[in-house]
C-alpha cells in the first residue's frame, strides 16, 4: 500500500491528541495530589502488537516503560482480549517499573479486529507494604514493598472487576485516594477508547493499521539519520550514588557509549553489583532512562514511539546495580534512575563537547509523611522534588528552579500540601551560594522546610548527593551538596540522605537540595553578571570574591574594577 505523507501526519497528530486528552481526563478526575497536581503519570497509544506509536505530554523517563509492561500482559493473555477489557500490571518482574506505578491497557477493536491498545501508567499514593508510599530505601525484597499485581483484568467487557478492586482497597492505607485514582485511570482509558474508535472509523481498518506501522518505521528512519549525524566513537563516564540505602557504598555507575554509523550502544558493564536496598532500577527502567537521555540530543520534532528505540542497544549485566535479580526490591528505584540520567547526559557531554549543560542539581528528593489525624483519619503525603534547575550551559546560566529535560513532574503547591495534610511548609526558596561556579553559573539549590502539625508521623526520606556533588564541565565547579535536617525545639540534628524516622508534633524537617554544576572557568564570568547575582542575593559578596575573583564594595554594591583585576590575576 502506498503511504501518503499528508495522511500519515494527520493520523500521527490524531493519535497524539488522543494521548494528550487522556492526560487531561486524569488531571480532571484524579484524587491524589501526586497525580492531579504532581502529574506523575504517562499516557501512550500502541498498535495491536504492542509497539508504541504515540505518547502524550508526560514523563520522558517513562518513554520506554510502557511496552515491557504491556508485553507482560500480552504474553499472559494472548488473544484472550475483548472490547471493554482493561488490563492491569504493576509487577517489576513482568515488565513493570515499581509497585506504585500501576499500568493499565485498553484494547481498541474495530469490525471485530484489534487495532490499537491505549496505555496509561499512574504513580499511586500507596500500594501497601511495610512503609507508606512504597518507596522505602531499605527494603531488601519485593515482598516488603506492597501488592504485586500480575497481569490481570481490572475491567472485563466494560464492567469493573470488583474482586481485584476490593483486594486493592483492603490492602492500601488511603483507599479513597488510591481507588479514586484507579477509577480516574479506567475512566480516562474508556473515554479515550471512544475517541480512538471515532478516529479509526474515518479509515479502512487495514489502512489505519498500516499507517500506524509506518509512523513507527518513519520515526526509525529519522532516528537513524540523526544518530548518523553524531560523531562515531566510544566514550565513557562514571557517576556515584552515595549508598545503596542500607549502608553499603558508594555505588559506582559506569557507562560506555558507542556510536557506530546509525546505531548506539549503551553498555553499563563496570557498574557495581546489586547490593541491598531498593534504590537500584530494574532492567526496563534502566533502558527507559537511557532512551530518554539520548532523546535529548535528537531532533525535538521527532515522534516519541518504538521506532526511536530500534537503533539503540542497552547492555546492563544481570546482577548489576542497574539490573537486579528477582526478588530484589526496587521501590525507591526513582532515585537510582536520576543518577542514571545524569550519567547518560554526562557521557553525551564527552561525545559532543560544547553542546551539553553541566549536571543538574537536586537530591532526588522524595518524602513521605504518614500517620493519623485527631479523628483517626489516616493521612499520607507523598511528594517528589527531584531537581533544582539545569546546570550552567555552553552559553547561559542554569535556570533557577527551571524545568529539567528528563522530568515533567509539576510543582506541588504549598497551599495544596497544607490544605490536605497536617503540615505547614515554613520555607520554600533558594539557598544562597549553592550553584556551581562557572563562566555560566549552575542553578541554585532549593530548601523545603516542613513542620508537623499532627501528634506524630512516620517520615520516610529518599534522597542522595550528600557526598557527591553535581559535576561541572569545562572548568566549571560542582554544585553544593545536599543536607537533611531535623529541628526539635531549636535543636538541629543532621540526618542521612535516606531514613525512616518517627516525628512528633512541631518537629521540623528541612531539606536542602544541591545546586547544579557550573560551566567554564569561573574567572571568565562577566563581573556584571556576578554583581547582578549579588544584588538578587543569589550569591554573597564573599562568594563573589572567593569563587569568581570579583570584588564588590559592601555599601553601594559596585564592582571594584582594580581589585577585581588583581584578584583574577592571582588565580
Amino acid at each position: 500500500m502506498k503511504i501518503d505523507p499528508f495522511r500519515r501526519e494527520l493520523i500521527k497528530n490524531g493519535l497524539v491528541t488522543i494521548a494528550d486528552n487522556m492526560v487531561v481526563r486524569v488531571i480532571r478526575t484524579a484524587r491524589s495530589t501526586l497525580v492531579k497536581n504532581g502529574m506523575d503519570f504517562t499516557s501512550s497509544i500502541c498498535d495491536a502488537d504492542g509497539d508504541m506509536v504515540a505518547q502524550g505530554l508526560a514523563l520522558p523517563s517513562q518513554l520506554g516503560a510502557t511496552m515491557p509492561a504491556l508485553r507482560g500482559c500480552l504474553d499472559y493473555f494472548g488473544d484472550d482480549l475483548e472490547p471493554g477489557d482493561i488490563l492491569v500490571n504493576n509487577d517489576p518482574y513482568s515488565g513493570g517499573s515499581h509497585l506504585p506505578d500501576v499500568f493499565m491497557f485498553a484494547p481498541v477493536f474495530a469490525k471485530g479486529e484489534r487495532v490499537a491498545i491505549l496505555g496509561l501508567v499512574l504513580h499511586h499514593t500507596d500500594m501497601g507494604g511495610r512503609m507508606a508510599g512504597g518507596n522505602a530505601s531499605d527494603s531488601n525484597e519485593i515482598y516488603e514493598e506492597g501488592i504485586r499485581i500480575p497481569p490481570s483484568k481490572i475491567q472485563v467487557r466494560g464492567e469493573p472487576n470488583s474482586t481485584v478492586l476490593r483486594f486493592i482497597e483492603h490492602n492500601v492505607r488511603v483507599a479513597d485516594k488510591v481507588l479514586g485514582d484507579m477509577k480516574a485511570q479506567m475512566a480516562a482509558l474508556n473515554g479515550s477508547a471512544q475517541e480512538m474508535r471515532k478516529l479509526i472509523a474515518d479509515y479502512d481498518v487495514r489502512e489505519f493499521k498500516a499507517y500506524m506501522k509506518d509512523i513507527v518505521d518513519y520515526t526509525e528512519r529519522l532516528a537513524r539519520a540523526s544518530i548518523a549525524a553524531l560523531p562515531d566513537g566510544e566514550v565513557e563516564f562514571t557517576e556515584w550514588n552515595d549508598d545503596d540505602g542500607v549502608g553499603n557504598g558508594p555505588i559506582k555507575i559506569h557507562v560506555k557509549l558507542k556510536v557506530e554509523g546509525d546505531e548506539i550502544t549503551a553498555d553499563f558493564t563496570g557498574t557495581s553489583p546489586e547490593m541491598g536496598g531498593a534504590l537500584h532500577p530494574n532492567y526496563w527502567f534502566t533502558v527507559s532512562i537511557t532512551y530518554a537521555a539520548l532523546r535529548t540530543v535528537l531532533p525535538a520534532d521527532m515522534p516519541n514511539n518504538a521506532g526511536f528505540y530500534r537503533p539503540i542497544k542497552v547492555i546492563a549485566p544481570e546482577g548489576s546495580w542497574v539490573n537486579p535479580r528477582f526478588p530484589a526490591a526496587v521501590g525507591a528505584r526513582g532515585q537510582g534512575g536520576y543518577r542514571l540520567r545524569s550519567l547518560v547526559l554526562g557521557v553525551l557531554s564527552e561525545l559532543i563537547p560544547g553542546r551539553m549543560p553541566a549536571c543538574t542539581g537536586g537530591s532526588e528528593f522524595g518524602i513521605v509523611f504518614a500517620g493519623t489525624e485527631a479523628d483517626r483519619k489516616p493521612f499520607l503525603h507523598l511528594e517528589y522534588h527531584n531537581i533544582t534547575g539545569h546546570g550552567g550551559g555552553p552559553d547561559r546560566d542554569g535556570q533557577d528552579a527551571g524545568p529539567y529535560c528528563l522530568d515533567n513532574n509539576a510543582n506541588m503547591p504549598v497551599e495544596v500540601i497544607e490544605a490536605e495534610n497536617p503540615l505547614m511548609v515554613e520555607e520554600y526558596g533558594f539557598i544562597q551560594d549553592t550553584g556551581g561556579a562557572g563562566k555560566f553559573r549552575g542553578s541554585l539549590g532549593i530548601a523545603r522546610q516542613y513542620r508537623l502539625l499532627a501528634d506524630e508521623a512516620l517520615v520516610n526520606l529518599r534522597s542522595d548527593r550528600h557526598l557527591h556533588q553535581p559535576w561541572g564541565l569545562c572548568g566549571g565547579k560542582g554544585g553544593a551538596v545536599a543536607r537533611s535536617l531535623k529541628i526539635t525545639n531549636g535543636r538541629v540534628e543532621e540526618l542521612p540522605s535516606k531514613f525512616i524516622k518517627r516525628f512528633k508534633k512541631d518537629d521540623v524537617f528541612r531539606a536542602e537540595m544541591p545546586g547544579s554544576g557550573g560551566y567554564g572557568d569561573p574567572f571568565e564570568r562577566d563581573p556584571r553578571a556576578v554583581l547582578e547575582d549579588v544584588r538578587q542575593e543569589k550569591i554573597s559578596i564573599e562568594h563573589a570574591r572567593a569563587a569568581y575573583g570579583v570584588v564588590i564594595g559592601p555599601g553601594a554594591l559596585e564592582i571594584d574594577v582594580k581589585a577585581t583585576q588583581e584578584a583574577r590575576m592571582r588565580k
